[in-house]
């Protein structure tokens, strides 16, 4: 089981390199870097081993490594892994693309899965935001940042 910094440093790679989407058939998540990124992605196939590694590949001047998550890992994984932790405060781009998967492939993927989902908002909707709660969780990443900044000590 991958620890809290795991699960926060892949989150972010996903976030910044990733992308949510499919082949019109079923769901994926698919991560493509520069083959100089090998270590990160022999990491990844080690402490997330039921995505897969494809690769290298060398074409049209690029050379690069893909790691994808599909089926049953995708959709008993890491769809919960990313509903838990993605947020607009976090990345709201990122997240629109990951509901827009979750929703165009919801047969795939579940209804339990996507269930955990933030619901969106109606438009019109003039209800306030409920007030913060006076001590906060504080998020995954935001844990996995600080101990990368040494502040977790």
């Amino acid at each position: 089981m991958a620890t809290d910094f795991e699960t926060g440093l892949l989150v972010g790679v996903l976030l910044g390199e990733g992308h949510f989407g499919g082949d019109g058939r079923q769901p994926q998540v698919t991560l493509r870097m520069h083959v100089r990124h090998e270590a990160l992605f022999r990491w990844i196939e080690r402490t997330f081993p039921g995505g897969r590694l494809y690769g290298p590949y060398h074409h049209g001047g690029r050379q690069y490594y893909q790691w994808m998550a599909r089926g049953s890992y995708l959709r008993d994984e890491i769809v919960p892994l990313l509903a838990r932790t993605l947020s607009p405060d976090l990345d709201g781009y990122s997240l629109a693309r990951f509901k827009e998967m979750t929703e165009r492939y919801r047969s795939r993927l579940g209804e339990v899965r996507t269930a955990l989902l933030p619901k969106p908002r109606e438009s019109g909707d003039s209800s306030e935001e409920p007030p913060p709660a006076t001590a906060p969780e504080r998020a995954p990443l935001e844990v996995a940042f600080d101990l990368l900044r040494g502040a977790g000590n």
